[in-house]
């Protein structure tokens, strides 16, 4: 091998996170960045989390790796776009979605990381169902 060569083929390595339930049956493994981490202020998201938001984060489809069973429930959106969840049958906790209109992502929600030092969100969206009381911070692209 010549000087240099290792440098050449050693490429950085991407960032690997793990998504899990609560049981930890249902699991969703990811390589590299999120494409999109947002907040929505909806009322179907804050039913569906029991929070007062839902947080998630888009991956590239082939970024991403399953691992256990899944149930899944379709719901339509206030603007007519059908969503996908997939939830762990035995805990019940959401581990990752589909959007119709966005074929080649997978949504995670962030929570389902348990990691603290997750990257914050970029987008708010729904803001005018957001509670009076949750402040956004101000360097993400708010929409209504």
């Amino acid at each position: 091998m010549k000087p240099g060569d290792a440098e050449m083929n050693s490429a950085p390595s991407q960032p690997s996170r793990s998504a899990a339930c609560s049981c930890g049956q249902l699991q969703a493994h990811v390589v590299g960045e999120p494409v999109r981490v947002s907040v929505c202020h909806c009322m179907a998201c804050q039913r569906r989390t029991g929070s007062v938001f839902g947080a998630q984060a888009r991956f590239p489809r082939e970024a991403v790796t399953v691992v256990g069973t899944s149930t899944e429930y379709d719901r339509t959106g206030d603007e007519g776009t059908k969503a996908t969840f997939r939830f762990c049958p035995q805990c019940g906790a959401t581990v990752y979605y589909t959007l119709e209109g966005d074929p080649e992502a997978i949504a995670i929600p962030v929570g389902a990381f348990a990691d603290p030092s997750f990257p914050p969100p970029r987008f708010s969206v729904y803001e005018e169902r957001m509670h009076s009381w949750v402040h956004v911070p101000g360097d993400v692209e708010h929409v209504a």
